[in-house]
């Protein structure tokens, strides 16, 4: 059982440092060049030949979800554990709710900007703020991973 614990949280690092990977290489390669030159840049996305990064998305959150609840249940007796990972999930849960709330609402309106009648300032001012503010939330996400390695030091 006791191996069974620090496999689940060894397991939740590797899905957390998966998913902060994609959340640094979003937002170094991919979205400077498409949310600075909307509605022209969603050429980036859209026809047949368009990135869909959902597909990544779509296959590591549920992974990073499943695997910090394992382990949450997993290490529940270890105290000290229980906390970090609890810091954890709460960060998660807050970045997945303003996910829904706001970042992928605002995405699907970048994807269909080219249908749309507004001005390419006005694209470029919401890209850009969308983009500070998922900083914010990947930065987050960052400190949730440091507890997971914090919690992966604690044994008592």
């Amino acid at each position: 059982m006791g191996r069974a614990k620090e496999l689940l949280l060894f397991i939740t690092l590797i899905c957390w440092g998966t998913l902060i990977g994609g959340v640094m290489y979003s937002h170094v390669v991919y979205f400077p060049p498409y949310l600075s030159h909307l509605p022209e840049s969603t050429a980036l996305i859209n026809g047949p030949f368009g990135l869909h990064d959902e597909n990544f998305w779509m296959f590591i959150h549920p992974l990073a979800i499943v695997s910090i609840i394992a382990t949450l249940i997993f290490n529940w007796k270890l105290t000290a554990r229980r906390k970090y990972i609890l810091i954890t999930m709460g960060i998660y849960a807050v970045a997945i709710i303003a996910t829904a709330a706001f970042f992928l609402p605002e995405l699907m309106e970048f994807a269909n900007s080219s249908m749309s009648s507004v001005p390419a300032s006005e694209w470029l001012e919401r890209g850009q703020r969308w983009q500070y503010l998922s900083w914010i939330r990947g930065a987050s996400l960052y400190v949730g991973f440091v507890m997971l390695l914090i919690a992966f030091k604690k044994n008592d």
